[in-house]
């Protein structure tokens, strides 16, 4: 479904991101871990159009869509949940779900919109007893919610997520990564999960990649990785007993 290429960005003259190649498969979740500062973050930015891409090619869907604008690349099925969640604070939370669909709107399809809103009540109720109270009154796991669930009105066929665990209580967290993986078994939404909690997010994907200082230093399923001894100390801490008896998404 995605493929990068050797994929290179730049800030100036800081080389951000250093030919990293990576794949995502209808249906899989798929992790990207790593530090503060390893890359995650402007690689989906990257993939979404926000940042453009130095060197290398992004394909979707067997289509190139590295020189593709932010909104093209939505329209043609990538919605990203951005870090620290950045909903519209003065705006009501189904206010916030709308705009998620903007570019639905010109096709006529007001009354599937309708329906969607409803569909993300459903799934988040929370959202649905809060659906006029302000975006910004929302607790964090709230606005994380609403977050996703204004991707999710885009209709999108992969969702990029970029640390959804951030601040939020560990329940919460929890709770917030069981919605994700409802996104996929429930929906059949592919998913690229950046996420710094490597044991939450290796816990719910199917493989993952480990980005350092930029580079793809280590992939494989999310099991090898659980089990793999420099992913151990550097991402999940040392007690190596522990990791190995948690269950793992097959």
């Amino acid at each position: 479904m995605l493929v990068l290429k050797n994929i290179d960005v730049f800030y100036g003259k800081v080389h951000a991101v250093k030919k990293v190649s990576l794949h995502v498969e209808q249906g899989e979740i798929v992790a990207l871990i790593g530090g503060n500062g390893a890359g995650k973050t402007t690689l989906l930015s990257t993939i979404s159009g926000l940042i453009k891409c130095g060197r290398g090619q992004i394909h979707f869907q067997g289509n190139q869509i590295d020189r593709h604008k932010p909104d093209r690349i939505v329209r043609a099925g990538i919605s990203q949940v951005p870090e620290r969640r950045l909903v519209f604070k003065p705006l009501s939370v189904e206010d916030n779900l709308l705009l998620g669909s903007y570019h639905r709107y010109s096709f006529g399809k007001s009354a599937s919109i309708e329906q969607d809103v409803e569909e993300i009540f459903a799934m988040f109720p929370v959202l649905g007893q809060r659906r006029k109270q302000l975006a910004g009154t929302l607790s964090g796991g709230e606005q994380q919610m609403l977050s996703i669930g204004r991707a999710l009105m885009a209709k999108p066929r992969l969702l990029l997520l970029d640390e959804p665990g951030m601040g939020l209580a560990p329940a919460v967290a929890q709770m917030i990564f069981r919605h994700v993986s409802k996104l996929r078994d429930e929906l059949g939404v592919t998913v690229l999960l950046v996420e710094q909690n490597a044991r939450s997010a290796l816990k719910i994907s199917d493989r993952g990649y480990v980005l350092e200082t930029g580079r793809v230093m280590v992939q494989g399923t999310s099991r090898e990785l659980m089990q793999n001894n420099d992913v151990q100390r550097a991402y999940l801490g040392r007690d190596q007993e522990a990791v190995t008896r948690e269950p793992v998404s097959p």
